[in-house]
């Protein structure tokens, strides 16, 4: 019997990747950091010396790369064997990933890896185009969404553990080029699905965030 699917989509700094460990953890599940492996696909460029624009030799890169998860809830992220879970978390492979991610050739190599990975369900997925593109069939599908300030506020936070952290300046220029990659790219942009629940996280807690989306899933949101 095929296991639950739950499907957390929203733009950059929403909160995904935080509140989808939450919700599998509550509930027993394995978390799919699809951002992650497009990110991944990012260090093997940067290492292959593939430009961001070479749609046919990334497409190329992405059909041979073993992109794999592992360790507690799959938070160890490994591509052709080697650990790359710290480096994917740069600003500038941010900035490549977004790149990259607008390649129709480079997505349709992605999401065909995801949707296998999927197939027997009991996986909460995160990142942009998972509810319309990779799993528009999920259980439950959620937008969460805040404001461009708030949202890159959190992701200069988090980049203050980086070695070189960048200005909060430069983290909202970052942001606001990845929304409008992400809104106006024309392989599946990133948009509102017609049953995919809306949740603001301005003002509540990774917690609070969780608790909505259980409540959810189990049909007791009041």
């Amino acid at each position: 019997m095929r296991g639950p699917v739950i499907a957390i989509d929203g733009p950059a700094g929403a909160g995904k990747s935080t509140v989808a460990r939450l919700v599998a953890d509550r509930l027993g599940l394995t978390v799919l950091d699809t951002g992650a492996m497009y990110r991944a696909l990012a260090v093997l460029a940067q290492q292959s010396g593939v430009s961001t624009n070479d749609a046919p030799a990334l497409a190329s890169l992405a059909q041979t790369a073993d992109i794999r998860f592992d360790g507690e809830n799959m938070r160890s992220v490994f591509i052709n064997g080697q650990e790359v879970s710290g480096e994917i978390r740069s600003l500038v492979i941010g900035q490549s990933a977004s790149e990259i991610s607008v390649l129709p050739e480079v997505r349709h190599e992605l999401v065909r890896m995801q949707k296998s990975i999927i197939r027997d369900g009991r996986f909460v997925l995160e990142g942009r185009d998972t509810t319309t593109v990779v799993a528009p069939d999920a259980d439950l599908k959620i937008f969460l969404t805040a404001s461009i300030e708030e949202r890159a506020r959190r992701r200069w936070l988090e980049a203050q553990t980086d070695q070189a952290p960048s200005s909060l300046q430069d983290v909202v220029v970052d942001v606001v080029q990845r929304d409008h990659r992400d809104y106006s790219r024309a392989d599946s942009p990133l948009c509102l699905g017609e049953d995919a629940v809306i949740i603001e996280t301005f003002g509540l807690n990774p917690p609070e965030v969780c608790n909505k989306i259980v409540r959810l899933l189990i049909g007791d949101d009041q």
